[in-house]
């Protein structure tokens, strides 16, 4: 197909031709441009209110894209160098959800790294998939998971040749980077499709300064967060596809969980920050890495913190490194990143990314200027001089090898019991828990409950982080295998 112009947005401009016909309503949503709900629109704006409308034949449809929608996919896949691409209003867990539905039914395997997101043991719930682990090494004084070494995905395969496809974060929460085109040699060799989770790597297709992206290393599908580094509304996302997929039924699948009635407020922002990318996004990248750079420099003079970069680069397990992502390790100020993380928010009125048990996550974009850099390093600087402490008996061991003793969606179904937390040692979990942001479970559905995790989510607990996923809020029983 002929490359098509980056210069345009269909569903934008097929928005701003609707909005000057003057139609009147009779479809939803009930609003009615605003007229029913004033609250609403004042908050939002009449610009907004406006075009949150409904499918219809001059905007197309989600669901089957044939015109408008049709074309900005189209340009998204150009764009981002895929042969297609499915927009996406139900965030990246819908896109991570239709990637796994697409390539693995029930008793079918999928090798991957144990520090994937929820949405990737979700879909294993929903489609009865069965993951076989590839154990991330970690890196002892950081205590994070690292990339998955080349080595250990060829063992996987060869204990695992049925395996359907293999699964690579690119990158992880903190930065790092597996040998992804390595691994996607490998998965082909082997008749098995290679995915990745680039929630985190929207910028990686527009710049040659950052590690390479999924469909650049030849893999077969990858979820990207439009919404995180790329500038678009938050819950929009895309999925992109190569050519080993058949787009038809990728759609089908996508159809099987997406809703009916896609936001064109989502839809709209995916189109204009597509183009935004395409037109502007290597030098807006370009400019993010190196606020990145200066920002770690700074943190790095303050003393006591740790702004980690390609350093850590080791060929295999590090086998690149994300420098837009500002990650920091607090342990040697005596304080969890989690702790940091709460006074900047508390007591400076910086909100990052996230923080864990030893590290923090300043998420750096297209957005942000030199001036909050300085607030941040500034903060830093004063947290240390007021907070810091003794950094004995902190934990920073962020990863527990699982044992899987059943298939999640085995374990999620099951009959089961609820039982004080701290008595569940031995029992098989079915439920997941984890610290959200950034939604990695330490517990997912079929996994067995050992001293070491309860130790763990206690003692996160303890330092303040946000556990989610059981049905009890406050986390004090879970549910076992009967």
């Amino acid at each position: 197909m002929e490359p098509l112009d980056q210069e345009r947005a269909p569903i934008y401009e097929a928005l701003e031709r609707f909005g000057k016909m003057r139609v009147v309503p009779f479809d939803v949503p009930g609003h009615k441009r605003g007229r029913g709900n004033p609250e609403l629109a004042r908050l939002l704006g009449e610009k907004c209110v406006s075009m949150d409308v409904n499918s219809m034949k001059p905007l197309d449809n989600l669901c089957h894209p044939v015109s408008v929608i049709r074309e900005a996919e189209i340009l998204t896949a150009q764009a981002f160098g895929a042969a297609h691409a499915f927009l996406m209003v139900g965030g990246t867990t819908s896109a991570v959800q239709s990637m796994i539905l697409s390539v693995a039914k029930r008793g079918e395997k999928i090798i991957l790294p144990r520090n994937v997101h929820r949405s990737v043991m979700g879909a294993m719930v929903l489609c009865g998939a069965v993951p076989v682990y590839v154990n991330p090494e970690g890196d002892d004084r950081l205590g994070i998971p690292l990339g998955m070494s080349v080595e250990a995905v060829k063992q996987a395969v060869r204990e695992n040749p049925d395996a359907k496809a293999i699964l690579v974060n690119n990158p992880t929460y903190y930065g790092i980077c597996s040998d992804l085109k390595a691994i996607v040699e490998v998965a082909h060799s082997n008749g098995m499709l290679c995915l990745a989770d680039e929630a985190h790597g929207t910028h990686f297709y527009f710049s040659d300064e950052l590690p390479v992206s999924a469909m650049e290393a030849g893999a077969d599908m990858a979820s990207v967060s439009m919404h995180k580094s790329g500038g678009s509304l938050t819950q929009s996302s895309i999925l992109l596809a190569g050519p080993a997929m058949q787009e038809g039924h990728v759609r089908q699948i996508i159809n099987l969980t997406q809703t009916t009635s896609a936001s064109y407020l989502l839809l709209s922002s995916l189109d204009i920050s597509r183009r935004n990318l395409a037109l502007r996004g290597e030098e807006a990248f370009k400019r993010v890495a190196g606020l990145a750079r200066y920002a770690r420099r700074e943190i790095n003079a303050i003393g006591g913190y740790y702004a980690y970069s390609k350093e850590l680069i080791n060929g295999d397990s590090v086998y690149d490194f994300d420098e837009t992502k500002l990650s920091v390790n607090t342990l040697d100020v005596g304080l969890a990143g989690i702790e940091v993380y709460d006074l900047l928010r508390d007591e400076y009125d910086i909100q990052i990314e996230f923080g864990d048990l030893g590290n923090i996550l300043a998420y750096l974009s297209i957005g942000d200027r030199p001036r909050e850099i300085e607030r941040l390093v500034s903060a830093l600087a004063e947290i240390r001089r007021r907070f810091e402490r003794d950094p004995a008996g902190l934990m920073k061991q962020e990863y527990i090898d699982p044992e899987v003793a059943v298939s999640p969606q085995e374990a999620f179904y099951a009959e089961k019991v609820s039982l004080p937390i701290m008595e569940t040692a031995g029992r098989i979990c079915s439920e997941f828990v984890m610290c959200y942001p950034p939604g990695i479970p330490i517990l997912a559905p079929g996994e067995r409950i050992t001293g070491d995790i309860l130790n763990y989510i206690q003692y996160a607990k303890e330092k303040g982080c946000s556990m989610t996923g059981p049905e009890d809020a406050a986390i004090e029983r879970l549910n076992v295998l009967k």
